[in-house]
């Protein structure tokens, strides 16, 4: 009966709505439903319900393919259907002269479909449905632009991803040979190895260190796939999963502390390279990897309602902060260099108010949304026993994010104008503010609404006054570094994410020219030629293995993350 009256819901509302919105009206009805069944669970009741369906049996172990529902799960699928169906609405607008669009679109559902079943997963056979869908079809919208970056970084993305699909298939045959493919009632002697794969594979997903190189390279895609994967999605995957674990079991404390080194070295890289970068999708994606090193970080402290609660409020302020650079590469005919966007929201107001609104929301201002997530982690940083690197290192991070958000806003705002973009403007249609506006609301509401529907995730504690002093100068000291901040050149160090992301073309373009003057040297003045000649091949070959993406890491990356590592156990 219910699934009936759903379904003629649907139905009705598609024939009022137009057809080409039928993906948004039913990503819209689906909210609506998510939401009254989370609010029924959060507010009435505690109950978890499990639909279970045995398949099969191996070896005298039942395969069951297990749908979870629960309070969280319902939450996060309300969320990740609210910002699916203002990606909708918003790409029907984006690329409504796009030849190929109902192929995009189709993927793009594929894509929110899988999140969905990795969301309710209750077995491994699910779990592993969910993952390998977003897997494939992350890939094939990073590649939908067909060019040479696009297959460069769909290919990377690809293979980390693979590599964690490598750690989830080696959990589902250890499950099995323990007799559990469930993701609940562990036994409590073997868990230790399944919690280890588990736990790398996350990493993989959520773009940790040091698999980050992945997430800036996911920018090849359209925007609207940007905003989907960068806020509730792809990125939160490997996080929900740990989330998900540590609700039914008990973290060792080395696992804890993996957490804690990943998360605050990842946020501090995305935060140093979002300083030093001119590309607006860019700049977003780098404040993502710092976002995503906060919930790590937090998981590090063994607090998951704090990091389920940051990922809720990041995914709303993220989605309207890439919708916002939307708008703003339409009315810029594609131009995604802040540099050439000075004062591009003069004539767009709007835009202003949804882009600086989103940026406060990361900042954590007051009574903003992230406010609420951010200064509770913050507490239980100061209130918990870490080593006084992590400490030094996830402070930087946290007020790197003022820096580079109010360099962007002030560029964007109020730099020189661009003559091209400022005297060809194009008017924008009313419908594409409505996502907007959606997204704005609640960027500014789900903090203080989880807060209130959630007791789990209040939290008090008895500081002393000079940690909020410190938190408060370093937060303002870094928004007044942000506003004058004036480099404009990148640092080619830092735009390679310290030597992790795989630097073609400056590779190609180096044994490209030391190969044409060894070559010249050798036909000139230096007789004969084959004094010079083996080196030259191998400078040739060696141009021709740094073109593919696996040949082009840096051996230096490796010896840098032992170092690391060794100071970090050191203090």
């Amino acid at each position: 009966m219910f699934v009936e009256f759903y379904v003629l819901v649907v139905k009705l509302l598609m024939l009022v709505m137009l057809h080409k919105q039928r993906f948004t009206v039913l990503l819209f009805v689906s909210f609506c439903l998510m939401s009254v069944m989370s609010l029924f669970l959060v507010l009435l009741t505690e109950m978890t319900y499990n639909i279970m369906i045995s398949t099969s049996n191996v070896a005298s172990c039942d395969m069951y393919v297990s749908l979870l529902f629960d309070k969280t799960s319902l939450m996060f699928s309300s969320v990740v259907t609210l910002i699916s169906t203002c990606v909708f609405m918003f790409s029907r607008q984006y690329m409504n002269k796009d030849l190929y669009y109902w192929r995009f679109t189709w993927v793009l559902l594929l894509f929110v479909l899988s999140m969905n079943i990795l969301i309710f997963s209750g077995s491994l056979f699910v779990l592993l449905i969910g993952w390998d869908g977003l897997g494939v079809t992350s890939f094939l919208l990073i590649i939908y632009y067909q060019s040479n970056n696009s297959w460069q970084a769909g290919f990377l993305t690809l293979m980390i991803n693979r590599f964690g699909d490598v750690l989830i298939m080696g959990t589902v045959f250890y499950m099995t040979l323990i007799g559990n493919t469930l993701l609940f009632n562990y036994p409590t002697s073997n868990y230790c190895l399944m919690l280890g794969l588990f736990s790398v594979a996350a990493l993989t997903k959520s773009a940790q260190y040091p698999f980050s190189a992945w997430l800036p390279a996911a920018m090849a895609a359209p925007t609207p796939v940007s905003a989907l994967v960068h806020s509730s999605t792809l990125v939160t995957a490997g996080v929900y999963i740990i989330i998900r674990l540590m609700t039914t079991l008990d973290f060792p404390l080395y696992m804890l502390q993996l957490f804690l080194f990943c998360g605050s070295v990842t946020s501090f890289i995305g935060g140093v390279c979002a300083i030093f970068e001119n590309d607006i999708k860019k700049i977003i994606a780098f404040s993502t990897l710092s976002q995503l090193g906060v919930m790590m970080f937090c998981l590090g402290l063994n607090s998951h309602t704090l990091a389920l609660l940051h990922l809720f409020t990041h995914a709303m302020f993220k989605a309207l902060l890439f919708l916002a650079a939307g708008c703003m590469l339409m009315v810029s005919y594609g131009v995604q260099d802040i540099r050439l966007l000075g004062s591009i929201t003069k004539n767009y107001p709007l835009i202003l108010v949804f882009f600086n609104m989103s940026t406060f929301c990361l900042m954590g201002l007051p009574f903003l949304s992230a406010f609420y997530s951010k200064h509770a982690i913050i507490n239980l940083m100061w209130s918990s026993p870490l080593n006084l690197i992590c400490l030094f290192i996830m402070l930087l991070a946290i007020s790197m994010t003022s820096v580079y958000m109010l360099r962007t806003s002030k560029i964007i705002n109020w730099a020189n104008n661009s003559n091209y973009i400022m005297e060809n403007t194009k008017s924008l249609s009313v419908i594409l503010y409505l996502p907007l506006v959606i997204l704005f609301i609640s960027s500014l509401s789900v903090g203080w609404l989880m807060n209130i529907l959630d007791l789990s995730c209040m939290n008090y504690y008895v500081l002393p006054s000079i940690y909020d002093m410190l938190l408060i100068l370093l937060v303002y000291g870094a928004a007044v570094f942000g506003v004058f901040w004036t480099k404009r050149h990148t640092i080619k160090t830092i735009s390679n994410m310290f030597l992790m992301w795989p630097f073609w073309v400056l590779i190609n373009v180096t044994t490209n020219n030391l190969s044409k003057q060894v070559h010249q040297m050798e036909i000139g003045w230096m007789e004969p030629q084959n004094i010079l000649k083996p080196f030259s091949n191998y400078l040739s070959i060696l141009n021709k293995t740094q073109r593919w993406p696996i040949k082009s890491f840096s051996g230096l990356h490796p010896v840098v993350f032992l170092v690391v590592i060794m100071l970090y156990w050191y203090y």
